[in-house]
């Protein structure tokens, strides 16, 4: 390994950037001559004296005290320029640096100084702003201070056509389409619901025609440009409280949404703490140059990364079923010379914050480094990290300083160009170097490319090969399912897709309503289910979808229930994209899903002859060679859409090989309690539709519906009504322990006020319950440990509690009944009793059994659309 040449920085440099260690060094002849531009901040403080915190899922903060400075050359001696000074009035904030392939225009992110006493939605917002150094100008991209003021703008990068393609809350379709959904427009928060979500867009140089591209729920951050001219960014994926950073990769058209590296790659810092590939950039390589860190703390920076994700999707190798060898890391490796700690403790090499490639042909990054500093004991002064200091127990460590340099990982050698003084820090650098332009992706042209009647209406398809294909496997033998001679309808286990859409939550200032709103799992968030389609007998499905929202998906039985885990991710489709998949994976799958270039083969290859028709099906429909029976379907009739009701009819079955299978439906026009559809809707199905299901207003309404039960004369023998049982006061109003512990009333439950008691004891483990002299209370059993034995009360010594009798007081606890609802219907309890041959069969209908269905499969909320939960 080549020997790091280290020149520690004095405290303290000078005020112009100069080194008191590297000045007298000789001057690079390849760098020299290109300039950099680099952000020198304050370091920010709490009231306690503390670093503020740094955390990468706050985009938005603002760290006033910092400035754009440019030196002329890559050298200590060269003199520098702040580039904003006199701008405003007070302190600003400057980030996200970025440079046009040329060399020539500098674009970055700026927010103007606090406003004194104004509001939030007053104060300035982050705007994206350019440098162009033929002119020497330096100007704001969107002129206009409305449209400017619309959203926070991050994260700039220059596209091939001088286009830039950026992150901001603006959320500019998003908000238009809340329109067609008679809700305000509003920036939707992030699935955390701590601030508004991130998501990309693209603008011409001037500020006009500003497009967005991504639909996550959550945060995509740090776009650049690859080579190849896609755009690869840093997406949060955080459904149901997933919680990862990893990178995709999206056309600057916002198509061709792909998953790229490190979804199963979190804990890959030191000790296999969690960090994140923070700020990526290529490398002349093609390998993936990151600052891995964790995604908060005080220490700003973390180690140096290259990830070859050409060859790899993950960081370490699969795991191998049955075995216990440690996996291998493989996908990515630290390119710092030493070891750089990662997980918060001191790393003795110190840490870098970022880190810009040369362009030249050499292994020279532009880095904001700081050297390990401990404070010593006695006199608090910082101290340079070495044995001796480290040796000391509790050692503290002092402030970063992150200077900027030239940094050779490669040759192992290092050379300051900025020492940063006390208190502040080169928080990132760039070269304003020539580079090759990115190849140009035009945007797809309607009447080409893509359908026009696609585009016209909003819309996008989705083409599955097979939901039975999991990872390049058939898990369920396609060839005889798709067979009406082998297997029947009944027989086939996945009968339809659902589509659900994530619904956006506003912040309190455009509503405010109670987190109760959310139910059990806030996580969940809020959904809608846009309908469904049927799966062919093969597994394939072909559907026309809304373009620009965040979709998922979910593969259904003949009931309306789930038969696999929840998407963990929001799908994307722009208007007359045609997004294609092999099948599905589980959940920890580590086999590269939806990444083109990685996906295994499909296990379905489709029609294997041009010319027939598939075993056994109707003559008339003729297959194409590898065609799926969905595609089929689509080239002979047009694109397939989404309908409200769960709806089959025998498509395939020839009649001269056996009878077709019977039609069946489960439509909500069967309830007859309150329908979650528009009346519209119900009578017919459109694009715009949805099924938005309200706990309060759809399920209980269940419970307490009249079930008279008759004679052949008409004669009422019986009540089914569910209250009849599951309630915890009789006809005559006296006390009652409720019908196999579930009570199904609406009154407010002592759990939680907000929510009805019903709601709770099937959402919640709760406590068993006995009658006591005519009251409810619950049921108390004696606690054991581990090994069965009684548990007794005891003191802080360890010695028995004695009560007044001198007896061992005995440590009581709750029975308590597990929840009736799980995480999906198919795992739920509450349909075993309605199951044929059960006590409850027949007590509630296909169309009630499917509507509880649904709403436990999307997340089990107790409301499903902001505006009509109570505010506070």
């Amino acid at each position: 390994m080549p020997v790091l040449c280290l020149l520690h920085a004095c405290s303290g440099g000078s005020g112009n950037g100069g080194s008191s260690t590297g000045g007298d060094q000789a001057e690079d002849p390849v760098v020299v001559d290109f300039p950099v531009a680099f952000v020198r901040r304050q370091l920010g403080f709490e009231d306690d004296g503390a670093l503020s915190e740094d955390n990468i899922y706050r985009p938005d903060n603002f760290n006033p005290g910092a400035e754009l400075v440019i030196k002329d050359r890559a050298t200590p001696s060269a003199p520098e320029r702040a580039l904003t000074a006199g701008l405003f009035e007070g302190e600003y904030d400057v980030k996200d640096l970025n440079v046009s392939p040329d060399g020539e225009t500098l674009v970055f992110a700026m927010r103007a100084p606090e406003i004194e006493d104004a509001d939030d939605d007053e104060q300035p917002t982050w705007n994206i702003w350019v440098y162009e150094r033929d002119s020497d100008t330096l100007r704001r991209v969107i002129d206009s201070d409305l449209i400017a003021e619309q959203g926070e703008d991050i994260g700039p990068a220059f596209l091939p056509d001088g286009r830039i393609v950026f992150t901001s809350t603006r959320q500019r379709r998003s908000r238009a389409l809340l329109l067609d959904d008679n809700k305000p427009q509003f920036s939707s928060l992030a699935e955390d619901l701590q601030q508004e979500a991130f998501v990309l867009h693209v603008m011409e140089g001037d500020g006009s025609d500003i497009r967005q591209i991504s639909y996550n729920q959550s945060h995509d951050l740090h776009p650049t440009v690859l080579d190849d001219g896609r755009v690869l960014f840093n997406r949060w994926d955080n459904m149901a409280g997933v919680d990862n950073l990893s990178l995709y990769t999206v056309d600057p058209d916002g198509t061709g949404l792909a998953f790229h590296y490190g979804y199963h790659s979190q804990q890959t810092g030191t000790g296999e703490s969690e960090a994140a590939f923070v700020r990526p950039r290529e490398l002349s390589d093609g390998r993936l140059l990151v600052t891995l860190r964790g995604p908060e703390g005080i220490t700003f920076g973390g180690d140096l990364v290259a990830i070859d994700s050409i060859e790899y999707t993950e960081a370490y190798t699969p795991p191998v079923e049955g075995s216990d060898a440690p996996r291998e890391l493989v996908g990515q490796a630290s390119i710092s010379v030493d070891e750089v700690i990662t997980d918060g403790t001191l790393s003795p090499h110190g840490l870098f914050a970022s880190a810009w490639p040369f362009y030249d042909g050499t292994s020279r990054l532009l880095v904001s480094w700081s050297e390990c500093r401990v404070l010593e004991p006695e006199t608090e002064l910082p101290r340079p990290c070495t044995d001796e200091w480290l040796a000391i127990p509790d050692i503290m460590p002092a402030d970063p300083l992150y200077g900027l340099w030239i940094y050779d990982y490669a040759e192992g050698t290092q050379q300051p160009i900025v020492v940063a003084e006390e208190g502040q820090m080169i928080s990132e650098g760039v070269t304003l170097e020539p580079r090759t332009v990115p190849e140009y992706i035009p945007e797809l042209i309607p009447a080409t490319e893509l359908d026009r009647e696609l585009v016209d209406e909003g819309a996008g398809v989705l083409d599955i090969r097979s939901v039975y294909d999991f990872d390049g496997e058939d898990i369920a033998g396609i060839p005889p399912l798709a067979d009406p001679a082998e297997t029947t309808a009944a027989e086939r286990p996945a009968r339809y897709l659902r589509v659900i859409k994530g619904v956006g939550i506003p912040d309190d200032s455009v509503l405010d309503f109670d987190a109760s709103a959310f139910g059990r799992s806030r996580a969940q968030g809020m959904r809608e289910i846009l309908g469904y389609t049927p799966i062919q007998p093969d597994g394939s499905v072909r559907v026309k979808l809304p373009a620009d929202m965040p979709l998922a998906i979910g593969v259904v039985d003949a009931n309306g229930r789930r038969i696999a885990g929840r998407h963990r991710s929001w799908l994307q489709l722009r208007a007359g994209e045609v997004r294609q998949c092999n099948g599905c994976h589980t959940g920890d799958s580590e086999v590269p899903h939806g990444r083109p270039d990685k996906n295994p083969d499909p296990a379905w290859g489709g029609a294997a002859t041009s010319g027939i028709p598939f075993p056994n099906t109707e003559p008339a429909l003729v297959a194409e060679m590898g065609e799926t029976m969905a595609q089929l379907l689509a080239r002979i009739a047009g694109e397939a859409e989404l309908g409200g009701d769960i709806a089959f009819a025998d498509l395939w079955t020839d009649p001269a090989v056996r009878a077709k299978d019977p039609s069946t439906t489960i439509p909500y026009a069967d309830l007859a309690t309150a329908q979650p559809v528009s009346p519209t809707c119900r009578d017919s199905w459109a694009p715009g539709c949805r099924s938005v299901i309200h706990y309060p207003l759809h399920i209980q309404p269940l419970w307490e519906r009249e079930r008279p039960v008759t004679d052949g004369a008409g004669n009422v023998v019986a009540d089914n009504r569910c209250l009849q049982c599951h309630s915890s006061r009789d006809a005559n109003g006296m006390a009652r322990v409720p019908a196999a512990q579930l009570d199904l009333a609406s009154q407010a439950s002592p759990f939680n006020a907000d929510w009805m008691t019903s709601y709770v004891e099937l959402s919640f483990d709760n406590p068993t319950q006995e009658l006591v002299d005519g009251a409810l209370q619950e049921v108390l059993v004696q606690d054991r440990d581990d090994d069965g034995n009684l548990l007794y009360e005891t003191d802080e010594d360890g010695n028995l509690v004695l009560d007044e009798n001198g007896n061992p007081i005995p440590v009581m606890v709750v029975v308590e009944i597990e929840r009736i609802v799980g995480n999906s219907a198919n795992g739920s309890r509450f349909f075993d009793v309605f199951a044929a041959g059960a006590s409850h069969a027949g007590y509630l209908e296909p169309a009630e059994l499917r509507l509880i269905s649904e709403w436990i499969d999307i997340g089990a909320q107790y409301y499903n659309n902001p505006f009509e939960a109570p505010v506070n």
